[in-house]
């Protein structure tokens, strides 16, 4: 897979290296020569040029990658990236940062954003991830399905515990996609049981939310 990276800042470096690692075909661009530092991914590409300007993106041959990450530090070059990416050169899938909390609600697909990722976002729910119990936790939004990835730990006292995960009752268009136990990770067959305890990752509608909770804990939520 080909991905370009807008922003060759921390973020953006520490990005491609995962991804290099893991096989993949990686343009780092910024406008800031400061920024431009070949020999700390040396096996990226490197390009020079404004991620906000059409000609730049020309030059990064985008029509020939299968991602743009947008991981500058600038919200409105994040945005305005991902539309031209979308609109102009038809890149399959865009990943936008979220720099700021208020500006999130303008990372959808009206402005070429398929994912965004809100680091303040993703911080205050790993906290609530870690202290919370019976209630759903989102970690992660995506935009195209209309869905939400949800962690919940499971309540001593949930109808389910002892359970195969195949006899619990979902909602339509949820999907149990890991159980985490004992620092283990868990993929859910039917047979599968839930313990008390385990954290369950689902991606669920919003609108299912609701749901799911007093389902799976509804001492704690009226069900």
């Amino acid at each position: 897979m080909r991905v370009a990276i807008a922003g060759a800042g921390a973020v953006g470096r520490s990005i491609a290296r995962e991804l290099i690692g893991n096989g993949h075909q990686v343009l780092l661009i910024d406008k800031n020569a400061g920024s431009i530092k070949p020999e700390r991914v040396p096996d990226a590409e490197w390009l020079l040029a404004d991620c906000c300007e059409m000609s730049s993106l020309e030059e990064a041959g985008l029509e020939r990658c299968d991602v743009l990450i947008c991981a500058t530090g600038d919200d409105k070059a994040n945005l305005v990236a991902s539309l031209l990416a979308k609109t102009e050169f038809g890149v399959p899938r865009t990943v936008g940062r979220v720099n700021h909390p208020n500006n999130e609600w303008l990372f959808s697909e009206a402005w070429g954003v398929d994912v965004s990722v809100s680091t303040p976002r993703i911080m205050s729910a790993l906290v609530e991830e870690a202290v919370s119990v019976g209630d759903l936790v989102r970690l992660f939004t995506f935009r195209q399905g209309n869905a939400n990835l949800v962690e919940m730990t499971l309540p001593s006292d949930s109808p389910y515990v002892g359970k195969p995960s195949g006899l619990i009752p979902l909602p339509d268009n949820c999907a149990l996609v890991t159980i985490l136990r004992d620092g283990q990770v868990y993929v859910p067959t039917p047979e599968q049981p839930v313990e008390s305890g385990d954290e369950l990752l689902l991606v669920v509608p919003a609108e299912k939310e609701d749901e799911l909770e007093r389902l799976l804990a509804p001492s704690s939520h009226g069900g």
